[in-house]
């Protein structure tokens, strides 16, 4: 599959038509070359990043901005169902490329392309009842009352790795759906898949500037974060860069800024589990995506009365994991990690872990697969005194890696449960409703999961997190709620009022 990166996409057009060519790079302030996760002697693309677009893809947001404000959702609505038969039509493009760029299994790698098919219809479905203009007759004696939710202003996506289609694919629709121009900046990692979709917008027929696309490094996002015309920023990544996006942005108080940030995600295994059922959801959600969703789940605690038959169920289960490159027949469960760096930081954490007191399971392993890439095996760890201010506890890591507790108590679980700095998801197996009514109510997490496991969320649901792993306005469903602001609206039908009926007056 041959990768041509067009360059930044703003007035309607990418900024290089027909591709960069060497002397378009030259001119370039940065360049950024990616070689396959899953096989490093394959070269995809070379970047040229411009820091010197963002003004211009800016003044073209809010150009499209007055343009796309105006129009009603009947049209908006069309244009997204452009978007979606443009999808469809390059859905075996996105999922290659996925494949190439991030190292999924192409199995799953299909999954998220016709996840963003599907998130169209739920948007048109689900989300747009949520801004529809409201009227309560009779708010006041003879007068009606209107609530009228109006788009924010040029809105900019910061988009993760992981998931580079799925996750911007639903705050991108959210944002124009509402009536929001919108600025795309991808990871740096997977800069085609995303370009993918922003060629389908294009091929939609779009007005001009209603959406933008910017390569870029974290210089460029702080550039694009920091400008006063941005009025919505929606991002998903890290707590750090999270974090430095709020720094940019907090004395600008025009500016909504919504978080989808990491996790620390526990399951707990009651002692009346079902374990045929429990053993393949645990393993999907500890190892899919080679551990890099922030739902993963990283802690598993196990009443002490069924650790030893489940641990070694699921150990067993650990080792026949096929892992390998993305296109390989028969197919494999886990492809390799992002890049180096995030294999770095997959092994420093388990060493760490030894030195926090938990032991091996299964250890950690540099694999050999037919191809140079940076493929690791899946990781289990065991500890029965967990120390709760250790890196093994508070520290999310992006990689295959789980780790077991024993507990006796119910309410013990759920205290380890809490005790990380995330809150995102968590998940608990048992056939007692009152324990399932117990985790509802005190295990601080933005998703709880009865019976199933942690990964694998519904775009018709809220989908965000508590404490650090976001700031109160979850995506899929709710996202749209971000993406407007809120007008009340009094209507008066009696125009009977006198100047007589005024109080003071001489």
């Amino acid at each position: 599959m041959k990768m041509v990166l067009k360059g930044d996409y703003f007035n309607g057009s990418f900024s290089h038509p027909q591709g960069l060519t060497s002397a378009d790079l030259g001119k370039s302030q940065e360049q950024i070359s990616k070689k396959s996760p899953a096989d490093l002697t394959m070269h995809l693309w070379d970047a040229g990043i411009f820091y010197n677009h963002v003004d211009a893809v800016i003044n073209s947001a809010q150009k499209g901005f007055e343009t796309w404000r105006k129009t009603s959702f009947e049209e908006r609505i069309n244009f997204l169902k452009k978007y979606q038969e443009a999808v469809r039509r390059r859905k075996d493009d996105i999922a290659m490329a996925l494949a190439l760029e991030v190292g999924k299994p192409l199995w799953e790698a299909k999954t998220e392309a016709a996840s963003v098919d599907g998130k169209v219809s739920v948007t048109i479905t689900d989300s747009y009842e949520r801004i529809k203009k409201q009227t309560i007759k009779e708010v006041m004696p003879k007068i009606d009352g209107h609530v009228i939710y109006k788009p924010l202003g040029p809105s900019l996506v910061i988009g993760p790795f992981n998931f580079p289609c799925h996750l911007a694919n639903g705050q991108i629709l959210a944002a124009l759906l509402a009536g929001n121009s919108i600025i795309f900046k991808p990871s740096e990692k997977t800069i085609y898949s995303a370009q993918l979709m922003i060629e389908c917008f294009h091929e939609a027929g779009f007005p001009e500037g209603v959406v933008n696309f910017i390569n870029g490094t974290g210089h460029t996002s702080s550039a694009l974060t920091k400008d006063k015309r941005i009025k919505g920023i929606y991002f998903t990544g890290s707590k750090n860069v999270g974090m430095r996006i709020l720094e940019n942005t907090y004395q600008d108080i025009n500016k909504l800024v919504a978080l989808e940030l990491g996790g620390k995600n526990a399951t707990i295994l009651h002692h009346d589990t079902n374990m045929d059922h429990a053993l393949p959801e645990l393993l999907r959600s500890s190892f899919l995506t080679t551990g890099q969703r922030c739902t993963s789940t990283s802690i598993i605690l196990i009443h002490k009365k069924i650790e030893q038959e489940f641990i070694s169920k699921f150990k067993a289960l650990t080792e026949r994991i096929r892992v390998g490159h993305p296109l390989s027949t028969p197919e494999v469960f886990m492809g390799p990690l992002i890049d180096a760096h995030a294999e770095k930081l997959y092994f420093d954490f388990c060493n760490q872990a030894y030195k926090d007191g938990a032991t091996d399971i299964l250890g950690a392993k540099k694999l050999e697969v037919g191809h140079q890439g940076y493929y690791v095996s899946p990781s289990i760890l065991y500890t029965d005194k967990p120390k709760l201010d250790s890196k093994l506890i508070q520290d999310e890591i992006f990689g295959p890696n789980c780790f077991f507790i024993p507990y006796e108590d119910i309410n013990e679980a759920i205290h380890l449960a809490n005790s990380t700095e995330y809150g995102l998801a968590a998940s608990i197996f048992t056939q007692d409703k009152a324990i399932y009514e117990l985790a509802l109510r005190d295990i601080d997490s933005g998703l709880i999961n009865l019976n199933r496991s942690t990964v694998g969320a519904t775009a018709r649901l809220p989908f965000g997190g508590l404490k650090n792993s976001g700031n109160h306005r979850p995506a899929a469903v709710s996202m749209i709620d971000h993406c407007v602001g809120t007008v009340a609206s009094l209507e008066t039908q009696d125009a009977s009022s006198k100047i007589s009926d005024v109080v003071g007056l001489n």
